[in-house]
Parts: C-alpha cells; sequence; structure tokens
C-alpha cells in the first residue's frame, strides 16, 4: 500500500540523512535573500510530450515515429482526475528494437511539458517559448556487469556451466557489459511552489530545481521515478528480443515524498567507491525492499526496533571486549589457544571475500575484525622483536611467548587438553570435507579451493571451537573469569539474528549457524547456574575473595605475636601487666602536634 510504502521510505531516508553532506554553498552571482517561484502556477494547464529516440540530444519534433506518448491539458497539481482518480495517467506500448540497441546500444526518452498552446520545438516561430517549456532526458536501458567467474572441477576438468556462457568469457573477457531493459517507468512532476533560493537548495535537491539564468525563477521538477523496479527484473537486451514493452505512467509527486526518493537515490557521498560496488548496493537494497514489502505491517515495525536494538548491542559488545581484554591481568581460566584460533579464522574468512569480490563494506567491517584479533595476540602471549635470529639476516623475527599467568596455571594444560580431544574430531571432519569439496564443487583454482574449503568448514564445523572453553569451565568449577557483559550482547544478537534468519529468506545453513549458536550459549548459561559463587576464583580482574580474605587471617594472626613482644617489654621493664610502668619514648618534635 502506499501507507507502507511511505512507512519504508521514510525510515531509510531518517537513516541515511545522517550522512549527507551540509548545505550547499550559496552562489555569489545571486543577491543574498533574494527568492525565486515556480513558472508554472497552480493549476497550470499544459500538455505532455514523449519522444523515444537514440539520440542523446533531441531534435527531431516532426518524426512522428518518435512520439511516444501525447497527453493534452494536464493541470499542474491536480491529485484527483486520471483514470482512479488520483491525477495519474498511464501509457503501454511495444517498441520495436533499432539492431544499434540490439548490439549495446542506448535509447533515451525526452518528455517535455509545455504550457497548453505551445509546442516544444525552437524552431517553430510563434509557438515555442523558452519560459513555457519544461524538459527532462532519461535514458531508457540500463548498462549492467555480467561477470563470469570460470570454475572447474580440479580433478576432472569439467564444468556445468553453459557453453554459450564459456564461449562468451572467452571472447569478451570475464566481465562483459550488457544493456538491460525495465518496461516500467513512473515519471513524476513535483508539485512544489516553495520560494528557493539559488545557491541555497539543500542536497540533494540542488540536483534537481533548475533556475532560469534571466529571471531567476526555477522548472517544474520532472523526477524520473524507478525506485520500485528491482534489480531481478531487468532482463538483457539481444539479438532474440524484436520488441521491448515499454509502459509510462504520469503521476503528480508531493514534496515531501519527493525529498524522500531524492535522498534514497543521491549517491554523491560515496563517489570514492568503485562503480560495482554501486551495483552490489542496488542488489542489496533489493533484498531489504523485497523483505520490507512481503512482510507484515506488525513485524515490519518490530524489525525496525529490533535492528536498531541489534546495533546498540553490536557496539556495546565491542566496547565491553575491549575493554575486558585492556584491563585483563591474569588469563586463567581463559582459553588462549581459541583466540589464536580465532585470528586464523578471520584470516581465512577475509581471504576467502577478497578472492570473491564481495561488497566493499563487508570487507572492511571483516579486517577490521581481524586487526582486533590480532591485537588480543598482544593481550594474551609476550610478542617480542628478536633482533639477533633475523629472518634472511634481514627482517627481525617475531618470537611469541606464553604469558605467566596462563603458563603457571592449570588453565594451559586444560586447554592443552581440551584441543586435544577436539583434533580428535575436527581433523577427521576437516579431512573428510576437503574430500567433499574436492570431489563436488567447482572451484577456480587450488587457491580458491583451499579457501572455500577452509570457509565452509569454518561455516559448518567452526562452533566446535568454542567448546575448549566449556572443557575449561567444567574442569575448573567457575565461570568468573569469563567477560559475561560481552557473552550477553553477542547472545542477545544472536537470538536477534535468530529472527531475522526466519522472517528474511536465508541459507538453512545460517540458519542452523543461529540455532548453534544459541545452544552452545545456553550451556554457557548452565555452567554459570551449576558453579555458583565461589571465593576461590578469579575474576576479570584476575583476584578473587580468597586473597581479601588472606589478608584479614594474617592480620589476626599477627595478634598474638604483638602481645607477646608487648609482654617481654613490659617484664623487662620491671612493671607489671595489671599495673604497667612503661618506658616512654621520646616523641619528635615535629609529631608532638
Amino acid at each position: 500500500s502506499r501507507e507502507k510504502e511511505l512507512v519504508i521510505i521514510f525510515i531509510i531516508w531518517a537513516i541515511s540523512s545522517w550522512f549527507r553532506r551540509g548545505p550547499s554553498t550559496p552562489d555569489p552571482s545571486t543577491p543574498a535573500g533574494a527568492p525565486s517561484r515556480n513558472l508554472f502556477p497552480k493549476e497550470t494547464l499544459m500538455d505532455m510530450y514523449v519522444y523515444v529516440s537514440q539520440d542523446e540530444v533531441f531534435s527531431d519534433f516532426n518524426n512522428t515515429e518518435a512520439l511516444f506518448w501525447f497527453h493534452r491539458d494536464l493541470v499542474y497539481g491536480d491529485w484527483a482526475t486520471g483514470e482512479n482518480g488520483d491525477g495519474c495517467y498511464e501509457h503501454h506500448k511495444e517498441m520495436e528494437i533499432p539492431e544499434t540497441v540490439q548490439q549495446n546500444g542506448s535509447l533515451y526518452m525526452h518528455v517535455y511539458f509545455t504550457k497548453s498552446g505551445f509546442h516544444p520545438d525552437p524552431k517553430r516561430k510563434g509557438q515555442y517559448r523558452r519560459l513555457a517549456t519544461v524538459h527532462a532526458t532519461r535514458m531508457l536501458n540500463k548498462f549492467k556487469r555480467r561477470k563470469f567467474q570460470k570454475t572447474k572441477n580440479l580433478l576432472t576438468g569439467e564444468t556445468e556451466a553453459d557453453p554459450e556462457m564459456i564461449k562468451r568469457a572467452e571472447s569478451h573477457g570475464p566481465v562483459e557489459i550488457i544493456s538491460h531493459w525495465h518496461p516500467n517507468l513512473t515519471i513524476n512532476m513535483v508539485d512544489d511552489h516553495t520560494a528557493w533560493v539559488k545557491g541555497s537548495v539543500p542536497p540533494p535537491l540542488d540536483q534537481h530545481v533548475k533556475f532560469d539564468a534571466v529571471s531567476g525563477d526555477y522548472y517544474p521538477i520532472v523526477y524520473f521515478n524507478d525506485y520500485w523496479n528491482l534489480q531481478k527484473d531487468y532482463y538483457p537486451i539481444n539479438d532474440t528480443l524484436k520488441t521491448l514493452p515499454l509502459r509510462l505512467s504520469y503521476c503528480p509527486l508531493s514534496l515531501w515524498r519527493w525529498q524522500l526518493y531524492a535522498a534514497q537515490n543521491a549517491r554523491s557521498p560515496w563517489n570514492f567507491l568503485p562503480e560495482d560496488t554501486y551495483e552490489q548496493s542496488d542488489e542489496d537494497q533489493d533484498s531489504v525492499k523485497v523483505a520490507l514489502l512481503e512482510t507484515n505491517p506488525y513485524l515490519l515495525g518490530l524489525t525496525i526496533v529490533v535492528s536498531i536494538v541489534h546495533s546498540i548491542f553490536e557496539f556495546l559488545a565491542f566496547k565491553n571486549d575491549i575493554q575486558f581484554w585492556n584491563s585483563r591481568q591474569s588469563l586463567e581460566g581463559l582459553s588462549v589457544r581459541s583466540i589464536i584460533f580465532g585470528v586464523f579464522q578471520s584470516l581465512v574468512v577475509l581471504l576467502y571475500i577478497l578472492d570473491n569480490e564481495t561488497n566493499f563494506v563487508v570487507q572492511v567491517s571483516v579486517f577490521i575484525g581481524l586487526l582486533i584479533d590480532l591485537w588480543k595476540i598482544t593481550k594474551v602471549m609476550d610478542v617480542k622483536l628478536d633482533r639477533e635470529n633475523k629472518i634472511a639476516g634481514i627482517l627481525p623475527r617475531l618470537v611469541f611467548k606464553d604469558k605467566s599467568t596462563y603458563v603457571q596455571s592449570s588453565t594451559k594444560i586444560y586447554d592443552d587438553m581440551a584441543f586435544r580431544y577436539l583434533s580428535w574430531l575436527l581433523y577427521p571432519l576437516f579431512g573428510c570435507y576437503a574430500i567433499y569439496s574436492l570431489l563436488y564443487v567447482e572451484h577456480k583454482g587450488w587457491y580458491s579451493w583451499v579457501l572455500s574449503m577452509l570457509y565452509g568448514f569454518l561455516l559448518t564445523f567452526g562452533f566446535i571451537t568454542m567448546t575448549p572453553q566449556l572443557f575449561i569451565n567444567y574442569k575448573m568449577k567457575s565461570v568468573a573469569h569469563l567477560p559475561w557483559r560481552m557473552l550477553t550482547y553477542k547472545a542477545l544478537n544472536t537470538f536477534i539474528d535468530d529472527l531475522f534468519a526466519f522472517v528474511i529468506k536465508m541459507p538453512m545453513m545460517y540458519r542452523i549457524g543461529c540455532l548453534r549458536d544459541d545452544v552452545v550459549f545456553f550451556i554457557y548459561l548452565y555452567q554459570r547456574w551449576i558453579y555458583r559463587v565461589d571465593p576461590n576464583r578469579v575474576n576479570e580482574f584476575g583476584t578473587s575473595g580468597a586473597d581479601h580474605s588472606q589478608d584479614n587471617t594474617a592480620a589476626v594472626d599477627t595478634a598474638p605475636d604483638t602481645a607477646a613482644i608487648a609482654w617481654k617489654l613490659v617484664s623487662s621493664a620491671g612493671g607489671n601487666w595489671k599495673d604497667p610502668e612503661p618506658r616512654r619514648m621520646p616523641v619528635p618534635e615535629k609529631e608532638r602536634w
């Protein structure tokens, strides 16, 4: 519905508005505070001309075949007429495809709005007027990259790819730019009469408001709306197609809704990203749009709230994790090997997404996670540079040594024992998965096979690496050494991921992964319940309640010794215990006060 559409766009606009740049710099050629007006007043009677041509600059107004749609006597700002009483009109037609368009050529649409009685052709004297004509151009086709990854079975050399696709990849290369088509497009005339000041229109609206150089007034805003055209609905234009369907809609558009649409389509803050990143972001937006459109409105509201909470918990988990390891003094009860294995896991994930050209934002986030894991290594091990034994006699050698709090405790014994038991299960599973990946999955090469095999194995059985910490907790009969705040936030995020996994279409393996993480956390909770408060267990600061009790006991134990010393002093002075006459010790002069 239209209400649901507005809610969705408003939420996305509110979030993205935080990343928009500031107001544009005023134009020095325009006097400050000089407002302008719309050249088309309210309820102006106008005609619409829509031409379709291969020329980006159109001038062939006498070509009747180029005129796709002509509509007379439209009323500017009218919301009551039209086929459905909402001010909208539609026109559909099958167009023959020129041969140049079939060969990756471009097709343009030229839209003209003129006041009633005027014509858009400048050559017609007496029928053309510059201030009475609004013009906008839009390329109808869209060029998209089609990437072909040449994969094969590394043992047999066979592939299941389409032979035609293989031939095109050999002739055009791994990346081919192909023209695509979408049959629907909406022409919006923005119903706006704001007194805009030239040079002070806020972005991204300043890209659409066009001012007349002589009068200083602005033309009505013509906006081509394809926001709800999903990327999956585009199809390539090739020699097999003889005609192309085109359904155009004309509708008035309010200023508020136009601001939402314009904010979503603005990409200026991200100009530093490559072009293929735009295509990936479009596909990501498609998945979000489909999920929002197919979701119940109440569940949609819950999903939005939960998404905000998820982001907050993710930040808090990150913050508490850094604080925990930064202030940690003892490694007793913590699995150092699990942290080292976590670095290996993050490195494999980063190399895998780089090999598969994943989204740029995902690459950055994984890289930051790897840096944090590497930083943790410096907290759980002593890292030094050995300048005497250099690598190839040039580079200093990195030396890793376990910290004394880890070596001198029973944690190292339990950690080694847990990973030894874990290897009995992990190595056979690893070997079986490697053989399966080599026999039944196609790869680009041996390097890609190693990465995809390791990534798939970690995705499937990576939760097993969380079990050594469970084993250490079981042996120590304590869970006080764990970063419970960070674990709690991550567990809450896992529960939120469960909600998304069953609301949004996701692979079954991802859903199973969320469920198994829940199981591991429930085991942590069970251990926290059975291992009650113990004064001997070490907390997150490397101390325990026994330390304070020992200090108190030591103070009590020294009391008899002090009394005995006092008794000897009294006896040596010839005094009596009941009525002693102790010697008076001289008090320093500066302490007499």
